[in-house]
């Protein structure tokens, strides 16, 4: 790998070093890797889920230092930068690498504690024994099994998707009993200082708005605070500004309704609340390098 990558669903599919178990525009599951040791420094424009199955890794990301051992899983929310990665000889691992959208038809309502471990209190290990480890096993082999002999079924993806879907369920079951056994997860309900429950419900908002393309004052008018706050709590919490959140989630929106739907560029403008097709496709290139069209069938 190149020192400076951008971990993205194109360069994963193309990488010669990294084997893939399947991928589709919102998910890919990586079966392991052949060759990691030139990796100095990434951005991750996903949701990674990796669990450390041999050796060990370093790296520091977003500035905090993490580690990961065998047996032990690492959650990386998107849009992260991993600089610093030191690994063992014998460092492998299986991964999952999925889009917000995806994530949150996943898990619903259930999408606060994943906020929760990410953005308030910024954890990003689970330990989990070898009780813990076999149950994901089975869930690993049963996701291949559908991957490798599902494919005539004509409910294939969705049958994917399902599993998929009950192993995150487990891992946020996993994330909300390490939060209790930390006594924070009560802390998290009831005793959040004012800016970090602002900046929950901010997410909250964000993420089940339909038309997500909106000022910062906006969303601040809906939480009853200024927008200077909002973007100082954000800042605060994530290290990325309000702005920066609200951009994120709608090309998160444009992509999937380009690359997933067959809506007309004109239907997904009204869907996305933009004001015309001219400027949706100004948009898209200014952000995407290419025009609507261009960016779906690429």
């Amino acid at each position: 790998m190149k020192q400076q990558e951008e971990i993205t669903f194109q360069s994963l599919a193309n990488n010669e070093d990294i084997q893939i178990g399947y991928s589709d525009n919102e998910i890919v599951i990586v079966d392991g890797i052949q060759q990691f040791t030139q990796l100095n420094a990434a951005h991750v424009a996903m949701n990674a889920i990796v669990i450390c199955t041999s050796g060990k890794a370093q790296a520091q990301m977003n500035g905090r230092q993490m580690e990961l051992h065998r047996n032990q899983v690492g959650i990386i929310p998107q849009n992260v930068t991993v600089t610093d990665v030191m690994i063992s000889p014998d460092f492998d691992l299986k991964g999952l690498f999925l889009t917000n959208r995806i994530l949150r038809s996943f898990l619903n309502e259930k999408i606060s504690v994943w906020n929760d471990m990410m953005y308030i209190h910024r954890q990003h290990i689970v330990t989990m024994d070898e009780d813990e480890i076999l149950f994901y096993t089975h869930f690993y082999d049963m996701i291949i099994l559908a991957i490798e002999r599902g494919k005539e079924n004509p409910y294939h993806t969705e049958i994917i998707q399902a599993l998929l879907r009950s192993a995150i369920l487990g891992l946020c079951g996993a994330m909300k009993w390490m939060l209790s056994a930390d006594n924070q997860l009560s802390i998290a309900d009831n005793q959040l200082s004012t800016g970090k429950s602002h900046f929950q419900r901010f997410l909250d908002l964000l993420q089940s708005t339909d038309v997500k393309r909106r000022t910062v004052e906006a969303y601040a008018n809906e939480l009853c605070i200024s927008p200077k706050y909002l973007t100082a709590i954000c800042k605060k919490n994530s290290g990325k500004t309000a702005n920066d959140w609200i951009t994120e989630q709608v090309l998160e929106d444009i992509r999937y309704y380009l690359k997933q739907t067959d809506l007309s560029i004109k239907q997904i403008c009204d869907q996305l609340g933009f004001p015309n097709p001219s400027f949706f496709g100004k948009y898209v290139k200014d952000h995407f390098g290419m025009t609507p069209i261009m960016f779906r069938n690429s």
